[in-house]
């Protein structure tokens, strides 16, 4: 008898060594493709998925700041606050497959486990980089704040999409150009290498979570852009900040009018997230 999809998210999630979930990830999507697995939802995903013993993770208000320049300190802060964000996106993808698979569809399954696929890439070319600084993945802490964004769309997919790729993941867009233009101007080509194929498939991550939440509106018949407005500001509560790669935005479905709207908006909350994720990247 085939495992079912969700046992085998489930393992994934709840594994914590870095390099082992790396391995499941992309055992999960691969056996997913090939049809090893059954479209059967037997387990519930977890509240937590499983964390290695480091990095230290603390509040975002109690992260130090990175700073900026081309010190070999500022480097490798730069490049472990990403491989903390593809660790946790990780973990993201999985669990939008395992917790709201059986509600959207296989081809929802299939596109957010090949995310988390992509995921896991991103987060071991990231780790090599950081190797050849002479650094790994946990030498500085982390925050503990992206995963609020699961926690307080749990309940709702709508919500999760409008959150998770269509702000945090869509934020991506918006600052990795310009690090990646920083990262060049210091003369580390291999890192613009790294950045450039982020970008790339982040837009595709991004369509991903945007066409989803377009075919669940035309089922509720509702507006995609007012019920976006109103899950965001529900469940994200902060700011969605200027300035906008619009171009890649466009690219990955997202409406200017929808997030303009928006972008002004001040409150405390989760939009803290993409401030004190210490760089840049997707879910920043």
């Amino acid at each position: 008898m085939r495992q079912s999809v969700a046992a085998a998210i489930r393992d994934a999630l709840l594994t914590a060594d870095p390099r082992a979930k790396l391995m499941a990830t992309r055992t999960v999507a691969r056996d997913w493709r090939l049809g090893r697995l059954a479209m059967v939802f037997d387990v519930a995903m977890p509240d937590r998925p499983g964390r290695p013993d480091r990095p230290e993770l603390l509040p975002p208000n109690r992260m130090p700041k990175r700073g900026r320049g081309q010190s070999d300190r500022a480097r490798i802060a730069l490049w472990h606050s990403l491989a903390h964000i593809e660790f946790v996106a990780i973990d993201l993808a999985l669990d939008m497959a395992g917790r709201f698979g059986a509600q959207m569809g296989a081809g929802f399954v299939g596109d957010f486990l090949a995310v988390a696929a992509d995921e896991a890439m991103h987060f071991a070319i990231i780790q090599r980089h950081l190797a050849t600084m002479g650094a790994t993945y946990g030498d500085l802490p982390a925050h503990d704040g992206l995963w609020q964004a699961a926690e307080a769309t749990a309940h709702d997919v709508a919500a999760r999409l409008a959150v998770v790729p269509m702000v945090l993941e869509a934020r991506g867009l918006d600052v990795t150009p310009p690090t990646l233009e920083r990262v060049r101007a210091n003369g580390d080509t291999r890192g613009v290498r790294i950045l450039q194929r982020i970008l790339d498939d982040e837009i595709r991550h991004v369509r991903f979570g945007s066409t989803h939440f377009a075919a669940i509106c035309f089922g509720l018949g509702e507006s995609p852009d007012s019920l976006w407005q109103t899950l965001v500001t529900r469940y994200f509560g902060g700011a969605i900040k200027p300035p906008f790669n619009d171009s890649a935005r466009q690219a990955a479905g997202l409406s200017r009018d929808a997030y303009a709207a928006l972008a002004y908006k001040d409150n405390a909350g989760l939009g803290k997230i993409h401030e004190t994720a210490g760089g840049s990247g997707d879910l920043q």
